[in-house]
């Protein structure tokens, strides 16, 4: 473990800060802020569950009126 008086950790957490602020964006004067990150696996899950949503409502109503609309 290092010690909160240790160099190294200090120079590590600078970088670290020094990075964070580089990643971040600001738009509309500070109101809006964005950075490089990754993408939160449950919002990945709703893409895929979406797409494949998708693509089983094109494959079963594609060309027809529409659910409800065909008698």
């Amino acid at each position: 473990m290092s010690s909160p008086d240790d160099p190294a950790a200090r120079q590590a957490s600078g970088q670290a800060a020094t990075r964070r602020e580089h990643d971040m964006h600001e738009y509309a004067d500070g109101y809006i802020q964005a950075h490089h990150g990754s993408i939160p696996l449950w919002l990945l899950a709703v893409y895929v569950i979406l797409l494949l949503w998708a693509l089983y409502y094109a494959y079963v109503y594609w060309g027809s009126l529409g659910p409800g609309l065909a008698q």
